[in-house]
């Protein structure tokens, strides 16, 4: 008996040491992986550029820090899903809230260039761009971490089911020139210039007050100067989608211009981008604004709510989004000149609301109009889900 005794002993001691044994090799073989990745991403580039202080407001988190943040990546956790990721809701120990986004596969490449892009947009600094606070290197797919913007998206606010109707035409002018401005400071400003390459009313997130923060740079380019960029594959979402760019594969900030143009459309038409008439028909947004303003039936499209306000208010707004809908694009206005016009017609406006006081009552009161995120089921979103997938 005691030498059976022994041999279940010694047994039960060699099942416990390969255990120990296995889960040990499982751990050098995590850390290994996670070394191989934080190299594969950029890692090693990345970290020495925040050593040099070149880049000094990124910060790199462990895997398992991102992991705690969003309770392992709960559904419950998910903010939006577009097609190049999905956003989830991420709460530290310290109480920040941040917005984690965990990207798609990328190819070899991408990865390459993934430490550079985190460089510039780890100095990407205005006040309409979400800001980039870190990312996660440990993991096959580099994680990005941003400010989480609390109220919803663009899209949200023109086209969530229970939203109120009355939006000011002051507040969709300084949404659309706040926009404008960031993609001005994207393609002017940055060093070298950058494209967004996915402007779209579900990637403008609104901040309080209805403050327009540009995000979602998953599709977003670096253009070096003097060099065109051509795009093996076309990235984007169907009716915000350059015709040009379409055609001939290449990516400019004149791309740009023309989702801009379909993003103002959304603003005074209160359409989707890709809507369905009264007959159930499909129809692009942009077309349809282009026809209409050929055939002068301007108000036949427009927002019923804005419609009793200046005509030639009105006409500049339309003219400005034509000329940024432009099938070529070299005829199209620059970003810069675009928001200049906006702060022009908006300045224009404001000066009417001064001599007009019953106006800006009427205006104030439209403002008083809360919108209600939840109402669209993404609370606090730093992504739509893409309704058009055509990426």
């Amino acid at each position: 008996m005691l030498f059976l005794a022994g041999i279940s002993a010694s047994a039960v001691l060699l099942l416990i040491c390969i255990f120990a044994l296995l889960v040990e090799c499982q751990k050098r073989r995590l850390v290994k992986e996670k070394q191989i990745f934080f190299q594969q991403n950029g890692g090693l580039l990345l970290y020495e550029q925040i050593r040099s202080k070149q880049v000094d407001t990124v910060r790199i988190f462990t895997r398992e820090e991102l992991e705690n943040a969003t309770n392992n990546f709960d559904s419950s956790r998910e903010l939006g899903r577009g097609g190049h990721g999905t956003v989830y809701k991420g709460i530290f120990k310290d109480g920040r809230v941040v917005a984690i986004k965990c990207s798609k596969v990328m190819n070899m490449v991408q990865k390459d260039e993934f430490a550079q892009e985190m460089v510039i947009l780890s100095q990407i600094n205005h006040r309409n761009v979400v800001k980039l606070l870190g990312c996660c290197l440990e993991v096959e797919v580099p994680m990005l971490v941003y400010e989480c913007i609390p109220n919803g998206t663009l899209f949200e606010l023109m086209h969530g089911k229970n939203r109120r109707l009355s939006i000011s035409l002051d507040t969709r002018l300084r949404i659309a020139q706040e926009s404008a401005e960031a993609l001005a400071y994207l393609h002017s400003s940055a060093s070298p210039p950058i494209v967004h390459g996915d402007v779209k009313s579900p990637n403008i997130l609104l901040g309080d007050n209805y403050t327009a923060k540009v995000t979602d740079f998953g599709a977003s380019r670096m253009l070096p100067t003097d060099e065109i960029q051509f795009m093996t594959m076309v990235q984007g979402t169907i009716g915000y989608l350059d015709p040009e760019y379409l055609q001939e594969r290449q990516l400019t900030e004149k791309s740009d211009v023309y989702s801009f143009g379909v993003v103002l459309l959304e603003l005074i038409t209160t359409k989707f981008a890709i809507y369905s008439d009264s007959a159930g028909e499909k129809k692009n947004l942009a077309s349809s604004f282009l026809l209409a303003m050929k055939e002068n039936g301007l108000q036949f499209i427009l927002d019923k709510n804005i419609l009793d306000f200046e005509a030639e208010l009105l006409q500049e707004i339309a003219q400005l989004a034509k000329c940024c809908l432009s099938m070529r694009g070299e005829e199209r206005p620059l970003m810069r000149d675009v928001a200049e016009r906006l702060r022009s017609i908006r300045s224009t406006w404001r000066e009417q609301l001064i001599q007009n006081p019953s106006r800006e009552t009427e205006c104030l009161l439209e403002n008083s109009s809360h919108y209600d995120p939840s109402s669209t089921g993404q609370h606090g979103s730093l992504m739509a889900l893409d309704l058009e997938s055509g990426r």
